[in-house]
């Protein structure tokens, strides 16, 4: 297989700032250099999702997304071949997902909450990174972010809190956090974290000329 990308995982809970890190990691780098992959784009379409004892549907299980489909994707990203994903809507009503196109690049960021969980997704990563924030930081940005973008109530957020997404910190996340080579505390800024990333990075697949050019 071609290595020449360089691979990062990054995970997390949910509202502890995955996306918000990686998207700002490519804006930093080079121009070009990067390509963000979600693992949200890969859930299963809702009628295959696992509903609860209480007939509400659990997203927060690892097999409501498909983590083989990712790995076959990452592995060819790593090949230099662009993957074609169609974007998650989040089962908004009347939503139309556009198709993409990622194309191959230097540094590929993946994040997700369980791209760490699955063997063989984890098994390409060169660099593992965990995301957190305390319990109830990470509910208030969940919080904000679904009621505005999701149109989700506020009791159905709460129920999946203590329901769904707990359980699976606790069963999916937290058993390979000490695995991962760097830890990211997002209780309100990332500044210096994003900074030793962006410096390891630019170091690790030689994008630093690259990155005076473009600022000459």
């Amino acid at each position: 297989m071609h290595r020449g990308a360089y691979l990062v995982g990054v995970a997390g809970g949910s509202g502890s700032g995955k996306t918000t890190l990686i998207r700002a990691l490519r804006d930093r780098l080079p121009s070009g250099t990067v390509c963000l992959v979600s693992q949200d784009d890969y859930y299963h379409p809702i009628e295959r999702q696992v509903t609860d004892a209480n007939g509400k549907v659990n997203f927060d299980l690892p097999g409501s997304v498909d983590l083989d489909l990712l790995e076959r994707d990452l592995r060819s990203l790593l090949q230099g071949e662009p993957i074609y994903r169609p974007e998650y809507t989040f089962n908004l009503p009347g939503a139309e997902p556009r198709w993409m196109e990622i194309g191959p690049a230097r540094i590929i960021l993946v994040e997700g909450l369980f791209v760490l969980h699955h063997p063989g997704v984890r098994a390409l990563f060169d660099l593992k990174v965990f995301v957190e924030a305390s319990d109830g930081v990470q509910l208030d940005r969940r919080l904000a972010r679904d009621i505005r973008e999701r149109g989700y109530s506020h009791d159905d957020i709460r129920y999946q809190w203590e329901h769904h997404v707990l359980p699976a910190h606790r069963d999916y996340l937290l058993p390979y956090r000490s695995q991962c080579d760097l830890h990211v505390i997002n209780e309100e800024r990332f500044d210096k974290a994003l900074g030793v990333l962006c410096d390891h990075l630019m170091w690790k697949t030689g994008v630093r000329e690259l990155a005076e050019v473009q600022s000459a």
